[in-house]
């Protein structure tokens, strides 16, 4: 067969919700909006930075002139790299269209696997999440699903911490109550990493931040920024928006709305260190005026964060998304509807660094079920985004030649060399009733619940050396908590 010259060939799937122009209309109207209206910022060294950085300083309110934010977005690094904990290995690259999956933080409640009760959430339970995010392999990195509630809540983010590092090799997000914590979390790192520059270098760990929407950072989540910015360590700052309420009703608005926020916290970090390691991005959804909730399924949250990934992708900023959720109180029909129609999307779209997954009761309650469904759901949708491979061997021209009408492709060689390109599944059935009947008939969440006891039971994460967790132990037994606004 000829080989043919200005061929143009797709090598993947993949969508755009946004034009280039739109693109460059909304970061326009963002800078407008960080300079028209500003931001509010309250902490002292953070607007200290700010003043000194050229932006106007009335109180607490920060005015960004554009010509600032065009020269730290600039200056922003293009990729982050996070790495194995065990081994330094860099395993993500975040940057363009590469989407990587993991689960959410901060749930209060969690669903027992053994008992289906619905309690707060604990160090067994974030220790158990972690072991099943270990295991799976469509999961790239670990957050907690779960606010340890065992502990004294002033010193619980040590505790998730410790519980994620012990059960998992996975680059960890941690979340953080304060600055305090923050930099207890650093320390271990830097324990198992080997010090400070070595962290440095290879990061597992990527710190997170969010303002308080509309426009207002608060002081702990200024100081983590400003924090991580020092470090040179991967900070996450991401808006968490409703429409119609902490936010304009309009989709643009509130893109606008989060890009302002967003970029707000990005000036901050880049005026503090030049080139930090900094990661945009937003949970942007609906108040949905019938429950007043801040819904995971909506339809919109999916559109309002692939066209957010477009801005990001314009930008070239590394961009932290969310799929892999539900508002179901169960994991039922709804719940596969709603968090296989945000992975399909969101990995098309081609936002880097993916959360959430696991989240069930619009946020409120970790699953471990619905993060093993959406594990092979993540699996499909990495095959529809793999793309068709058309060249001289994929056209099979001379297979077909050589099997012919009537014959039969499954004893060809050609076969055997491809057929793995299909994809396996895990967990989904597509044996004959006769087979599933006697299997016991059981259902998708049947089956999901199964998977995640025989991964609770049975499988073992790689360990930390016993010297490294003996050091990670005594600093959180001796982690001392302060009350929000309590002085250095």
């Amino acid at each position: 067969m000829t080989t043919r010259t200005n061929f143009k060939a797709n090598s993947s799937a993949k969508m755009n919700i946004l034009s280039e122009a739109q693109c460059y209309e909304l970061i326009m109207a963002a800078e407008e909006a960080m300079w028209r209206t500003g931001t509010d910022f309250h902490d002292k060294e953070s607007l200290e930075i700010l003043k000194k950085a050229g932006c106007w300083v009335d109180g607490k309110r920060v005015r960004i002139p554009a010509d600032i934010t065009e020269r730290c977005l600039r200056s922003c690094q293009k990729h982050v790299v996070l790495c194995n904990s065990r081994t330094g290995a860099r395993e993500l690259f975040i940057e363009g269209n590469n989407a990587y999956f993991g689960s959410g933080p901060c749930t209060p409640f969690t669903r027992n696997p053994f008992t289906n009760e619905r309690h707060r959430a604990t160090r067994q339970s974030v220790g158990w999440a972690t072991k099943v995010l270990d295991a799976l392999p469509n999961i790239d990195y670990a957050m907690s699903l779960g606010i340890v509630q065992d502990v004294p809540l002033l010193v619980s983010d040590r505790h998730e911490f410790e519980q994620q590092i012990l059960h998992t090799d996975k680059p960890i997000i941690t979340v953080c109550n304060d600055q305090w914590g923050q930099e207890d979390c650093i320390k271990m790192a830097e324990i198992i990493a080997g010090g400070e520059e070595e962290l440095r270098r290879n990061p597992f760990i990527c710190l997170y931040a969010e303002p308080i929407s509309p426009g207002v950072h608060c002081r702990e989540a200024a100081q983590k920024l400003v924090m991580g910015a020092k470090k040179g360590l991967p900070t996450i700052y991401t808006p968490c928006i409703m429409a119609g309420g902490t936010a304009p009703a309009t989709m643009a608005g509130v893109m606008v709305q989060g890009l302002c926020e967003s970029l707000s916290g990005m000036v901050l970090s880049q005026c503090t260190r030049e080139g930090a390691p900094f990661i945009m991005g937003g949970v942007y959804t609906i108040l949905d005026m019938g429950t007043t909730i801040f819904s995971y399924g909506a339809p919109e949250l999916h559109l309002l964060l692939a066209g957010l990934a477009d801005v990001a992708h314009y930008l070239n900023i590394p961009m932290f998304g969310t799929a892999g959720c539900t508002d179901s109180c169960i994991i039922d029909e709804q719940a596969g509807i709603e968090a296989a129609l945000s992975i399909a999307m969101t990995n098309m779209s081609g936002a880097n660094l993916n959360h959430d997954t696991g989240y069930s009761e619009y946020g409120t309650t970790s699953n471990l079920d619905l993060v093993v469904i959406a594990d092979e759901v993540l699996g499909m949708a990495r095959r529809l985004t793999s793309g068709i491979r058309v060249d001289q061997e994929t056209l099979a021209l001379e297979t077909i030649e050589k099997v012919g009408p009537g014959g039969n492709f499954a004893a060809e060689e050609h076969t055997a060399e491809h057929v793995s390109e299909n994809y396996t599944t895990r967990l989904v059935n597509r044996a004959a009733r006769s087979i599933w009947e006697s299997a016991g008939g059981k259902t998708l969440t049947q089956v999901a619940n199964e998977k995640v006891r025989d991964i609770i039971n049975y499988h073992e994460p790689i360990p930390l050396p016993k010297d490294v967790a003996a050091k990670i132990r005594d600093l959180v037994e001796n982690a001392v908590g302060h009350m929000p606004g309590e002085d250095d």
